[in-house]
C-alpha cells in the first residue's frame, strides 16, 4: 500500500475541465465514484476506488472491483459526500502528505460548492492547507491564518483571495492590488488581482482563506 505523498482524486466532473493530459500527474491516484472508471479508460491504476457507486451499472462495477484493491462502497443515503470521504480515506489511511482533487468544478453547481466548502467542516479543516481543486484553468488553494508566498505558475495570470470566513488583518503586500491589515467580516472574491514577479506574499490572523491561480480559456482571449 503506497504511504505518504500527494494523492490525486478523480471524481465526476465534466472531463473537458480535466487538465489535458492526466497521465502527466505525479502521484497516486484515488477513483471516486464514476472516476474510477475514468481513470481505468485512461490506462492510470488506482490504489482505491471509493463511493456509493450509484452512477455505475452492475458491469462497470464489476469493471472497478477487478482492476482495483482497495474499494470502500457506501450507502447511497448518507451524510457525507463521496469526495468528502475520499478525502479523509487519502489522509487517515494513506497518510497522503497532500491531496489534489480533479474533477471537482463544471459540473453541478450544488456539487462544486460541496467540494469548495468541504475544508470549513471541523473534521477537515485542519487538512486545508493540503488540499487543492485543480482543472484545467484553476488551482485552487486553502490556507490558515499566517504568513505565506506563493509561486506562479507558468500558465496562470490571474490571482484571487476568497476569504471563506470573517478574517482579520488580511495583507496583501506585494501583488498589484494590495491590501494591509484589513478586516474581512464576510466571504467575498477579492479577483482578478495578479502578480507582480514570480512570487506572491501575504499573511493574515483568523479564519480560512482561499487563493486562486487562474487563466482565460481560449475562447476568452480570441472573442
Amino acid at each position: 500500500m503506497p504511504r505518504g505523498g500527494t494523492f490525486n482524486l478523480l471524481v465526476g466532473g465534466p472531463k473537458a475541465n480535466w487538465p489535458e493530459d492526466l497521465t502527466q500527474i505525479t502521484g497516486t491516484w484515488i477513483g471516486v465514484d464514476r472516476g474510477t472508471l475514468r481513470l481505468i479508460d485512461q490506462n492510470i491504476q488506482p490504489v482505491a476506488a471509493i463511493g456509493d457507486f450509484d452512477s455505475l451499472q452492475e458491469p462497470e462495477l464489476q469493471l472497478v472491483r477487478r482492476n482495483v484493491k482497495d474499494v470502500r462502497s457506501a450507502q447511497a443515503e448518507k451524510e457525507f459526500t463521496d469526495t468528502q470521504m475520499a478525502v479523509m480515506v487519502a489522509f487517515r489511511d494513506y497518510h497522503a502528505e497532500r491531496v489534489d482533487i480533479y474533477g471537482a468544478t463544471g459540473g453541478r453547481l450544488d456539487h462544486f460548492l460541496a467540494n469548495l466548502f468541504l475544508v470549513l467542516e471541523p473534521q477537515y479543516k485542519r487538512y486545508a492547507g493540503q488540499i487543492r481543486l485543480i482543472d484545467r484553468q484553476n488551482t485552487i488553494s486553502f490556507f490558515l491564518p499566517g504568513q505565506y508566498t506563493i509561486h506562479k505558475e507558468a500558465d496562470k495570470q490571474y490571482l484571487a483571495f476568497v476569504p471563506l470566513t470573517p478574517i482579520d488583518h488580511l495583507t496583501l503586500s506585494d501583488e498589484k492590488y494590495q491590501l494591509h491589515d484589513e478586516p474581512i467580516p464576510y466571504a467575498i472574491s477579492f479577483a482578478s488581482n495578479e502578480f507582480v514577479g514570480a512570487t506572491g506574499t501575504f499573511k493574515f490572523d483568523t479564519g480560512l482563506l482561499c487563493v486562486i491561480q487562474s487563466c482565460d480559456t481560449y475562447e476568452a482571449h480570441h472573442d
